[in-house]
């Protein structure tokens, strides 16, 4: 996987730790109704996704439960649920449809989400998409069956500035409302911000409240566009190394699909763990960390969440 730390396009993705572990259905089952409750009432049990790559930078995909360690706060905590197989999940897409992306880069950006959704995700994902130049808007709300999805964006004509922190800001909170537990973000872009009201502290602070996965695309293309309107990885990265996720630089808007395909193919091998805090919710932010014993892999995961008391049905 080639990821360079110069000025590109970016996409970026929120999702959460999974794979394929439980043998029982009803395990599986018992865990699906736990992140439920969750998601609609608070925090009580802290559920995380988690990927695991080798010295090599390859996937792991055959732990158990007794090979991870989490810790809050540098207080041990005891693993409750775990599963590796690959659990259902809610995708956000923000595209930047700027003026800047017009010709090329939009067409390589729809071949390669078309194929994202409809080839890459399962059947049983939901997916949303935002489009973004000087204003956010959703362009497609939440939909069951990432397929129904494919041509959908072939009528956008690029135009406008580039706002990516007032998108993010309007779609982190559509995960409130999703209906599976793991989560992610897809962000495209090949500019800097030019006209967002937020900035990225605002985008980094909302998402220590979710548990959304961000991964991000940046297109660092050879053009002759001044340095001020080219792509921030520096910016990006605050916003995806907390959350998991990564930021990926790519040098021209053909690369777009098989930077698509490695998100893809983290999303499919992840695990996804849960534990009950032994501290009680009182709004504070915790720290998270995952660590594999006896090993030397290395593990993505949120690095925090903030403790937020139980809601009141």
């Amino acid at each position: 996987m080639t990821r360079s730390s110069a000025h590109s396009t970016l996409l970026v993705l929120p999702v959460i730790l999974a794979s394929t572990l439980l043998v029982a259905s009803s395990s599986e089952q018992r865990f699906r109704r736990t992140t439920q409750d969750i998601f609609r009432t608070g925090i009580d049990v802290v559920q995380m996704s988690a990927t695991v790559v080798d010295v090599d930078g390859r996937l792991v995909g055959d732990l158990q439960r007794e090979d991870f360690e989490v810790f809050e706060d540098g207080e041990r905590q005891t693993v409750t649920d775990f599963t590796r197989d690959r659990v259902p999940l809610s995708v956000g897409v923000v595209l930047d449809v700027s003026q800047s992306m017009y010709g090329q880069r939009i067409d390589d950006a729809r071949l390669a989400l078309d194929r994202f959704l409809a080839d890459l995700l399962d059947p049983d994902d939901e997916v949303f998409v935002i489009v973004f130049n000087h204003t956010p808007r959703v362009e497609v709300g939440w939909t069951l069956g990432p397929r129904q999805l494919r041509n959908r964006l072939d009528n956008i004509r690029p135009s406008g500035g580039t706002s990516i922190y007032d998108a993010m800001m309007e779609a982190v909170p559509l995960f409130d409302v999703r209906h599976h537990q793991r989560a992610a973000v897809v962000l495209i872009s090949d500019g800097s911000d030019t006209g967002s009201h937020a900035n990225v502290r605002d985008v980094r602070r909302l998402l220590r409240r979710s548990d959304a996965f961000v991964y991000a695309i940046a297109i660092d293309a050879p053009d002759t566009r001044p340095i001020n309107d080219r792509v921030n990885p520096h910016a990006l990265r605050e916003m995806t190394t907390e959350s998991g996720g990564y930021t990926e630089v790519v040098h021209d808007s053909p690369e777009l699909e098989p930077a698509t395909r490695r998100i893809a193919e983290e999303l499919n091998h992840q695990y996804t763990l849960s534990y009950v805090s032994s501290r009680p919710a009182d709004g504070s932010y915790r720290s998270i960390r995952v660590r594999i014993v006896a090993h030397d892999h290395r593990v993505r995961t949120r690095r925090g969440y903030v403790a937020e008391p139980r809601r009141q049905r």
